[in-house]
């Protein structure tokens, strides 16, 4: 008896690597990529704050509103992301962000350790709690949103105790050494934050993964059919709970870059950060119901998520519109979206047939 990867997974997979067009040239090829979707909004909202918001919005200062945004939402997006690929959902990113954060901040700076060890263990966390996440989840059969929707509010309550039993307070100060201070907390020009660069080569690194190793092909075939994926050899539960503990990895390393750049955390810190990761995920192509997307929509819907965030500011109209225009976004992405998803599986179906 043979078996085979699920065609949904197969089908996505073919659309991620570039398939061949059939005859249509370069544009017709262009339109059937899964994040072509999301590069047309992000382009659409450019243009648009760029007209309205003048050159505030485009000088240097302006487009570093922005970019440092996206810059850290994008480090936390990009894991999400992959676990939304293989079907699952992670919503605890904000409280091990600020967990992370305070962990560093009383180890580093309220009993004075050496910045190192603080950094390790802020990391160490986020891995153990995305590790946790991962088991419960594959172990128990308990829909992933139920479960890091536990994690959020237990360990939100948990740092919350901890810190204040520890410090006496829900704000502890730091004092980073230099060297951590220029690879986690430095502004490039006074105003470029360093973490554009930790977000850029994650996204360059997952990329390979995913594109160009048989683990993304695993991660898009669990997204598509995980009984399938199983029957085909496909280590199901590992691979899970290892993008758990990377989306967990995420959410820790921007607490670390706050924490180092701000010089202090709070157990607060992060909440933001809960439904803006899926937000800018979803407005990047990738598919609430997994098997479908890729890293560079991602990395557009971030940008798409953070021009609207702070273009606002700059075309002096009310703030209070912010809201209504991302609400408009998303929806508008998630339309545009499946129709450049069906475009792209109806091009690699003839493909796989010949």
């Amino acid at each position: 008896m043979t078996t085979s990867l699920p065609a949904a997974p197969d089908e996505t997979r073919t659309v991620g690597a570039q398939p061949k067009a059939s005859g249509g040239g370069a544009l017709r090829q262009l339109r059937h990529r899964p994040e072509v979707g999301a590069l047309i909004g992000t382009l659409s909202v450019f243009v648009f704050f760029a007209i309205f918001g003048g050159e505030k919005f485009l000088a240097p200062a302006g487009a570093a509103s922005w970019l440092n945004i996206a810059a850290e939402l994008g480090i936390i997006a990009i894991p999400v992301g992959l676990l939304m690929i293989a079907g699952e959902l992670d919503v605890s990113v904000g409280s091990v962000l600020a967990a992370s954060s305070m962990t560093l901040a009383i180890v580093s700076g309220y009993w004075g350790a050496p910045m190192i060890v603080g950094i390790v263990c802020a990391l160490g966390l986020g891995l153990l709690i995305g590790l946790l996440n991962g088991i419960i989840v594959t172990r128990t059969n308990v829909p992933s949103l139920v479960v890091t929707l536990a994690t959020l509010s237990g360990l939100a309550g948990l740092t919350l105790g901890l810190s204040r039993a520890t410090t006496g307070t829900t704000s502890v100060a730091i004092q980073p050494d230099p060297l951590s201070k220029a690879l986690f907390g430095q502004l490039i020009a006074g105003q470029f934050e360093v973490a554009i660069f930790w977000w850029l080569g994650i996204a360059a690194v997952v990329t390979v993964v995913l594109q160009m190793m048989k683990y993304g092909n695993w991660i898009f075939a669990i997204g598509g059919d995980k009984e399938s994926a199983r029957a085909t050899g496909i280590p199901v539960a590992r691979v899970k709970i290892a993008l758990y503990m990377a989306s967990g990895f995420g959410a820790a390393l921007v607490g670390v870059i706050q924490t180092i750049l701000y010089n202090g955390a709070q157990v607060a810190n992060g909440q933001s950060f809960v439904f803006n990761s899926i937000i800018a995920v979803v407005v990047g192509g990738v598919l609430l119901t997994g098997g479908y997307g890729s890293v560079v929509g991602v990395v557009l819907g971030t940008l798409t998520f953070a021009i609207v965030n702070q273009g606002i500011y700059y075309t002096g109209w009310n703030s209070d519109w912010a809201s209504l225009i991302l609400g408009v976004l998303i929806l508008t992405a998630v339309l545009m979206n499946n129709t450049f998803r069906r475009l792209a599986l109806s091009a690699s179906r003839p493909a796989k047939k010949a």
